[in-house]
């Protein structure tokens, strides 16, 4: 069953829901896309914006900022599937973390909130590499994290945003979780080495301990963000996710995009120019 109702698109001008609501806007289809800065404007730290971006909306792709892994995040995500539900939503497309303890009591609050749902969990997006996170570290040729050597099948954003949008036009995928990685695992080192030869740049992988990591980003991004981040990393890395999903076969009935075609598009489009 094909649904074409207003979709609403929280998180627009992040990696995945911008790349969403491009493809709703391509294809002509009613959306209205969101975020702190649009009007009416979408905060999750402001509760009350958030029925008036619903009002008059069917489904939504669901982007939750900073992290589903961030304390309190579980309630939060209840709290607005309830106000979901009260604004006449009738299905939401949530966009959730692989192998995060905290993205899954967000999942189950969604599974018992009475919508219609579809979990996109996914693995680290080849982007944070040249559109978030891990950029500073790319361009000044050094990248520290605390993953050590263990292995991540890195997936493309825009694998991630065609799946979200099969999910929101087709009631077929209702009920549904999907793990969406790429097609292969790989070490952080492997995907510096990537980088380096398709780019021409000197780039070095060294890996951290957790505390170590945590006080790069401190210095950095500020405690907050260090807090989270350390977090995730100490509980992601311990070879839990050394393994490959099928999402975007099961909902696309093609294989994901492979890290060097990502490489090789964002070297063309200049991404990393600003360190030649």
């Amino acid at each position: 069953m094909t649904n074409s109702k207003p979709i609403l698109v929280i998180g627009a001008t992040g990696k995945v829901g911008s790349r969403v609501a491009r493809r709703l806007a391509d294809a002509q289809l009613p959306h209205r896309a969101v975020s702190r800065a649009t009007s009416p404007a979408f905060d999750w730290q402001e509760p009350t914006s958030w029925a008036p971006a619903m009002e008059g909306m069917h489904t939504a792709f669901v982007s939750f900022v900073p992290d589903l892994a961030m304390p309190g995040a579980a309630d939060i995500i209840e709290r607005f599937a309830a106000t979901a539900k009260t604004s006449g939503l009738r299905k939401l497309v949530l966009l959730s973390g692989r192998g995060e303890h905290g993205a899954e009591l967000s999942e189950d609050r969604l599974r018992n909130s009475g919508l219609d749902f579809t979990v996109i969990r996914a693995s680290w997006f080849n982007q944070n590499f040249d559109e978030g996170l891990l950029q500073p570290a790319i361009l000044a040729g050094k990248l520290q994290i605390a993953a050590g050597d263990k292995r991540e099948p890195f997936v493309d954003a825009n694998d991630i945003a065609d799946v979200a949008v099969a999910a929101l036009l087709d009631d077929g995928h209702n009920g549904k979780t999907y793990e969406v990685t790429g097609p292969r695992l790989m070490t952080f080192a492997d995907a510096v080495r990537e980088i380096s030869a398709a780019s021409g740049l000197s780039i070095t992988y060294a890996p951290l301990s957790v505390e170590d990591y945590h006080a790069v980003m401190v210095s950095e991004f500020g405690k907050d963000l260090a807090d989270l981040v350390a977090s995730i990393c100490d509980e992601l890395f311990d070879g839990r996710n050394e393994r490959l999903g099928d999402g975007v076969q099961q909902v696309l009935g093609r294989a994901p995009r492979d890290f060097s075609d990502y490489v090789r598009s964002a070297v063309a489009s200049g991404a990393w120019q600003q360190a030649a």
